[in-house]
């Protein structure tokens, strides 16, 4: 027979023990009994949880499922199914928001001092939080190695809201040169036709870098 809260010493009880010793001494159904608050006659907090945590093991950790543990209620049910779905999110990486040419720049890191030339997409969501980075060439960039069917095939797979494409210059200046404007032209032209556009085109080295967005060279505009 498990025992029931209310008939443990005080300061043994889930929510005392928390406050004393903190989360890492509370077992996992402790921790919840913190959370369910209290019982019903004949079932405690601590019976609750442990068949919440049974529910959930299995695989039954829908709205519907746990309202149907007897005690638990439609308020608990709701707050736990919120709880798991809080501690599912916090458990995902972190993926960051582009939103900047410092930011591409951050994230170019693994290429941007390399000998040869890196062409890579960033996949954006409509957040501009990052859903892939990938590489799409190496070698000296020209319009055959970077086709706009490279770049936009996975843009349409992932779904995609926004693309933004960078490249490492090894001569360490960030000007772009006549071949980035055409690529940038082209993708941006294509971004266009298919309803993903192309945010901007970064040129990255060891200590610096440049987007193209907002500075307007020649014929192209964002």
């Amino acid at each position: 027979m498990h025992t029931k809260i209310q008939d443990m010493e005080r300061l043994e009880r889930p929510r005392e023990r928390l406050v004393r010793y903190g989360t890492d001494k509370l077992r996992d159904e402790e921790l919840l009994a913190v959370v369910i608050g209290s019982g019903i006659r004949g079932v405690s907090a601590l019976e609750l949880a442990r068949q919440v945590l049974r529910n959930v093991q299995a695989g039954k950790n829908t709205l519907s499922d746990l309202r149907a543990i007897k005690g638990l209620g439609k308020t608990k049910a709701a707050q736990i199914v919120a709880l798991l779905a809080l501690g599912k999110r916090f458990a995902q990486p972190v993926r960051p928001e582009i939103l900047s040419p410092e930011e591409v720049w951050k994230q170019c890191a693994d290429f941007r001092s390399t000998k040869r030339e890196h062409f890579v997409a960033f996949y954006l969501d409509t957040h501009n939080k990052l859903i892939e980075r990938q590489l799409i060439s190496i070698g000296t960039l020209d319009t055959s190695l970077v086709h706009p069917r490279e770049v936009f095939e996975p843009a349409i797979a992932k779904h995609a809201a926004g693309i933004v494409v960078a490249h490492n210059h090894p001569s360490g200046s960030v000007e772009p040169s006549r071949a980035d404007r055409d690529i940038t032209e082209r993708l941006r032209q294509a971004g266009k036709l298919v309803g993903i556009p192309l945010l901007d085109h970064v040129i990255v080295t060891a200590t610096a870098f440049a987007g193209f967005a907002g500075r307007a060279r020649g014929d192209i505009e964002f």
